[in-house]
């Protein structure tokens, strides 16, 4: 037993001197609580029941310190604290990206200010590589610092916050311990910030973590004070695995690309001419593979989107080798925002807009509202709006939103109609609807005979409601509690 309580002794001392050699980040770190309060989608002027989330903020110069956005998305309240917890500091929103999930947090009185100015910055770490380790840094509720080592197994792009907007994310493969404040951490390679844990399952013991490719471009542009955001080509796309797809594209052998289905109108991708047919086989100088693919020097096989979000600003210049009828032909364009189209990708930070008229409500389309019906929201929303949010070229001419009807509400206007819900609003007394703001200027104007008809895209396909007798119920309605008709503005 001798030898092996002497062993026990020599590996329990190491271990402690490990740890007391640990880099202390805790006067590089906050403690960030927020309050979040999300807009109810089947009752827009109301909020959803108010939660709360706890995680911990990296600091950086100028007295900024960053989170993920998923941590302070319509928060009513957001307080950093120190580590001892001696310090409370109100805070609010500097800058935030929903679609890269970012967000610079800054203090909202002098005080704050002076706290966080006397804690020490990170900066921000160059690209790692697979199987390099990173520590992952957690603080226990009485203050003391707990680091978690793990090795980058994967590199890729992935869809964060924001459904469909993919960015580059490491995974890390590790085992964390339950901790206070564990929503959102800070990762560290020598002492340098090199990304944002955004999720981790305890089962597979595997973390995902922002870049610091991300990190760096997102920092770069909110430093002017002039956030921009990161660029979009503006295409819709499909690989070109299947042999029948390809011989119908005459694509030559050992010849690959992604196959454009959509351009959107005032694009990037339409101010370079790229239409859809198009087979785009190189950005670059990028050969891009059948799956869309292409062989990054550092990291090795990527999909294609990151050589525009997260390689390329705003305003920088791309080339694109294409296949245009079986001719090879080379385009340049500057890289842009993508505009944001009738059917926004989400509403967060924004007020959604909407309007109550007799009973019936009528909002703006969203995909935030789609994915409101659930985990299987694909199959369970209204047909007609989800093919809307699949092909929305079919729903563009004349619209800069869709406008629907999302409930109707039984009153005396609406008396038969009351199993109306999820269709799209077309005209209002002959006049095509573009927005919400249209429709609410086409029902203030008294209609000729005292009626109002509404054009919608399925049975009965028009409706009609009484001017005078929906303006009645209205009044009613306020008087019962609704705090507003409507909402114009975002």
């Amino acid at each position: 037993m001798k030898p092996f309580l002497t062993l026990l002794l020599a590996v329990l001392t190491t271990l402690g001197s490990l740890s007391s050699l640990a880099a202390d980040y805790t006067d590089s770190v906050l403690r960030i609580s927020s309050t979040l309060q999300n807009y109810n989608p089947s009752q827009p002027w109301d909020k959803s029941n108010p939660r709360s989330r706890r995680a911990l903020a990296a600091v950086l110069d100028n007295g900024l310190v960053i989170t993920t956005a998923e941590m302070v998305t319509n928060a009513n309240f957001i307080q950093l604290e120190t580590c001892d917890g001696e310090f409370q500091i109100p805070a609010k929103i500097h800058t935030i990206d929903y679609e890269c999930n970012l967000a610079l947090l800054e203090a909202i009185d002098a005080d704050g200010k002076e706290v966080i100015a006397k804690l020490k910055p990170f900066q921000t770490a160059e690209p790692a590589s697979i199987g390099d380790s990173l520590d992952i840094i957690q603080i226990q509720n009485n203050g003391t610092q707990l680091l978690t080592s793990g090795k980058i197994r994967g590199v890729d792009i992935v869809a964060g916050f924001a459904a469909g907007h993919y960015f580059l994310n490491y995974e890390l493969k590790t085992s964390m311990q339950s901790a206070a404040n564990s929503f959102t951490l800070p990762a560290i390679k020598d002492g340098k910030l090199a990304g944002l844990l955004t999720s981790y399952s305890s089962k597979d013991q595997l973390a995902d973590l922002i870049a610091p490719e991300i990190l760096n471009a997102f920092l770069e542009d909110a430093a002017d004070g002039a956030y921009k955001g990161f660029p979009m080509l503006g295409v819709a796309t499909s690989n070109t695995k299947d042999p029948h797809f390809r011989r119908w594209l005459e694509l030559p052998q050992g010849k690959n690309g992604l196959f454009i289905t959509r351009v959107l109108p005032d694009s990037a991708a339409a101010n370079a001419k790229l239409q859809k047919g198009d087979v785009i086989t190189a950005i670059d100088g990028h050969a891009i593979d059948k799956r869309g693919n292409y062989q990054d020097p550092h990291y090795g096989t990527l999909f294609w989107s990151h050589l525009v979000r997260g390689a390329k600003k705003i305003g920088e210049p791309i080339h694109f080798d294409i296949l245009r009828d079986g001719k090879v032909l080379q385009v340049e364009t500057k890289l842009a925002r993508a505009p944001e189209g009738i059917i926004p990708s989400h509403t967060y930070g924004k007020a959604p807009r909407y309007l109550v008229k007799g009973g019936f409500v009528f909002q703006e389309l969203t995909k935030s509202y789609l994915e409101a019906f659930g985990k299987d929201w694909q199959s369970r929303a209204p047909l007609n709006l989800l093919d809307a949010l699949n092909h929305p070229e079919d729903y563009e001419k004349g619209r800069d939103r869709l406008v629907f009807i999302s409930a109707t509400i039984p009153t005396p206007a609406t008396l038969g109609y009351e199993s109306i819900r999820g269709v799209i609003v077309e005209q209002v007394n002959g006049q095509p609807v573009k927005d919400l703001p249209s429709l609410i200027a086409a029902l203030k104007k008294a209609p000729a005979n005292g009626i109002h008809s509404l054009t919608i895209d399925e049975q009965p396909k028009t409706i009609y409601l009484d001017a005078t007798l929906s303006d009645q119920v209205d009044q009613q309605l306020v008087q019962r509690g609704l705090p507003a008709l409507s909402r114009a503005k975002e």
